[in-house]
């Protein structure tokens, strides 16, 4: 199986362009730490030998006899005054609200047995035995109202996209809200990229859908 960084040379060299593209994390990491150097993320001090001799090294590093920064921003934040910024935050409603066509919220998440987009974690046995796909979670209120059991797959519909998993019952959750957890494709072609207005993070928790059997 190839690494991220095979895969990523592999894509360069179908664009014809291999150069800068190195497959060995070492050489890749040694990039990183000359980018980084004297920046506020600094790896310029952070070594293999290091991580391994010191059990991981945090930064900013910014050089090989540095000992590293536990505890960022201690002394000041990366401010022009070195004060932190506080906003005030008032609720305000999802950017997509469910209606007649989409009556259901979606929310994603995790679950135990894997991380982030699964690339990683989908390559131990044993954690896919664990959990061997997604699924949609939903109340027994709604799976009766839908007249959906246990394990049947079913097909989750938004305004950007649509995708199938099996149900799981559950008393969970609102009747209201179904959950998808988001390590397996499919999941994110539903999702709301509309941003915060001051943090510019995405609305990727809640977002408007229907739920019917899958064809």
């Amino acid at each position: 199986m190839r690494s991220d960084l095979e895969i990523l040379r592999g894509l360069a060299a179908r664009l014809r362009g291999t150069d800068g593209f190195s497959a060995d994390p070492r050489e890749v990491f040694d990039e990183l730490r000359r980018a980084s150097a004297g920046g506020i993320a600094d790896y310029a001090g952070i070594t293999y030998e290091r991580i391994a001799a010191e059990t991981g090294v945090f930064w900013p590093c910014p050089a090989e006899d540095h000992p590293g920064t536990p505890r960022p921003f201690l002394d000041r934040f990366p401010t022009p005054d070195g004060r932190a910024r506080f906003l005030p935050v008032e609720h305000r409603p999802p950017d997509e609200d469910v209606d007649a066509e989409y009556p259901l919220y979606l929310t994603t998440g995790r679950v135990l047995a894997h991380y982030q987009s699964g690339a990683q974690t989908r390559r131990i046995a044993s954690l896919n035995a664990a959990a061997p796909e997604g699924f949609v979670e939903l109340h027994p209120d709604l799976a009766e109202r839908l007249d959906v059991t246990h394990g049947e797959r079913l097909r989750v519909i938004g305004r950007r996209g649509e995708t199938e998993a099996p149900a799981r019952v559950s008393a969970a959750i609102r009747p209201d809200t179904v959950f998808m957890p988001f390590h397996w494709p499919g999941v994110n072609l539903l999702t709301n990229p509309a941003l915060d207005p001051v943090s510019r993070m995405p609305e990727f928790k809640v977002c408007a859908v229907r739920v019917e059997r899958a064809r």
